[in-house]
């Protein structure tokens, strides 16, 4: 999509969101919270962080040329708040209700991005690059948003209680989806229930909802449509088979295709087909849209290294993406050498978590590298691998480990930064 444009007035940002402009502020083009990224003519917006705020960097941004400031300390060049961050969603809010077309959230414990995408490839909608989910990032979507765009589609992302209510707020997405229920951001959720709950109140928002099928039972939402490689979905879906060049499907007497490999890239697929039959979109043309579908890096992402196929998958992880991915590796012919880094948030029981990802791994996996906290109690669950403390033992153990003709299959949390182990493969 061709960005729009339409520019922040700071007497109107003011307006909507009960602050005063400074005698020193002018129009912006764009919107940051990192002063960093500010470039002439650019909004700075002072956010509290986990270890400062941005008030810090206020003097940065000037330097830089922000236009404005959105703040709550005193500036000539400010437009002051009583509190950014509220005052950041008051105004998200108000750029989304510009948006005329439909809007679409997409939530979940797994296959947020990937089914946002689908949906948004295979329907011709805008959407946010990435898995940019939060309300800075939509803020920031919603100033570039051509108002007149038929559709838009974007990812509501949570770690913490109460935090969907925010999104919901600021998106009012017209069509929900829920994608999944799965153990994921533990840490700051609670348990599988809670989950759950928040996920759930997408669907009791939005006028329109559609729920992966298993999620829906999970959740217990009803009277919302269902997706899903099972029968009793409202959307089903059959033959689902996984290759190296990629997943197929059928779906009302056609089939599907995507080039990627994995039962969540299917699912997304399927969700884009079933949010189009519900708009009344022509599904001929979302099906061969689909055929050409490009997600992020790092979700089932195929290369080749040389003589090795490597499966960069650590873009995040989860119990539920791991047991997708090691579906997808097992269609793979060659030895199977599988990476498996830390996944992040999985409170109390992380450890069991992991014990059972490395059984699942070694049932899969003929060669397994363990890396992480973690790493000897999976090794020891598995009953075989190669326990690594860190990245750089852990690339170490692949050097020796490597044949030509294996298939390499990396996953973690993205906070593990496993990719870098690509690097031992141009050595």
């Amino acid at each position: 999509m061709t960005q729009f444009t339409q520019g922040l007035d700071p007497a109107w940002v003011a307006r909507v969101t009960g602050g005063v402009a400074g005698e020193a502020v002018q129009p912006a083009r764009d919107l940051v919270w990192d002063s960093r990224e500010v470039t002439p003519g650019t909004a700075f917006v002072a956010l509290p962080g986990q270890r400062t705020h941005g008030n810090r960097f206020l003097e940065d941004a000037v330097r830089r040329g922000a236009a404005f400031l959105l703040t709550d300390r005193p500036h000539p060049r400010a437009v002051r708040v009583d509190d950014p961050y509220r005052a950041l969603l008051r105004l998200g809010r108000a750029l989304r209700d510009r948006f005329r077309g439909t809007l679409i959230g997409v939530t979940g414990s797994v296959g947020k991005t990937s089914t946002k995408e689908a949906i948004a490839q295979g329907l011709g909608f805008a959407a946010p690059a990435g898995n940019l989910n939060t309300p800075p990032a939509l803020t920031r979507f919603f100033l570039h948003l051509d108002p007149g765009a038929p559709g838009a589609v974007v990812e509501l992302g949570i770690d913490r209680p109460g935090e969907i209510d925010e999104l919901l707020a600021l998106a009012a997405p017209d069509f929900g989806v829920l994608t999944a229920v799965a153990p994921a951001h533990l840490e700051g959720l609670g348990d599988l229930t809670r989950v759950a709950m928040e996920k759930a109140r997408l669907l009791r928002t939005a006028s329109t909802g559609l729920a992966e099928v298993s999620a829906a039972r999970v959740a217990g939402v009803a009277g919302v449509a269902t997706y899903g490689f099972d029968p009793a979905a409202d959307h089903p879906a059959t033959d689902l088979t996984l290759s190296p060049a990629g997943a197929r499907f059928r779906y009302r007497g056609w089939q599907v295709r995507v080039p990627y490999p994995s039962r969540g890239a299917a699912l997304a697929a399927l969700a884009a087909l079933a949010v189009a039959e519900h708009l009344g979109l022509p599904l001929v043309a979302v099906r061969k849209r689909l055929a050409r579908l490009r997600l992020p890096p790092g979700r089932m992402q195929v290369m080749q290294k040389g003589a090795l196929t490597v499966i960069h998958d650590a873009y995040n992880a989860n119990p539920a993406s791991l047991a997708a991915g090691l579906e997808a590796l097992s269609a793979f012919p060659g030895r199977k050498v599988v990476v498996l880094g830390e996944m992040k948030e999985l409170g109390p029981e992380a450890v069991r978590y992991h014990r059972e990802a490395a059984r699942q791994a070694a049932r899969v996996g003929e060669v397994l590298v363990f890396v992480g906290p973690h790493a000897k109690a999976m090794a020891e669950a598995a009953g075989k691998g190669q326990p690594a403390a860190d990245l750089k033992e852990a690339g170490e153990a692949l050097r020796r480990a490597l044949r030509p003709g294996d298939v390499l299959y990396l996953k973690a949390s993205r906070a593990v930064g496993l990719e870098a182990l690509l690097e031992v493969l141009d050595d």
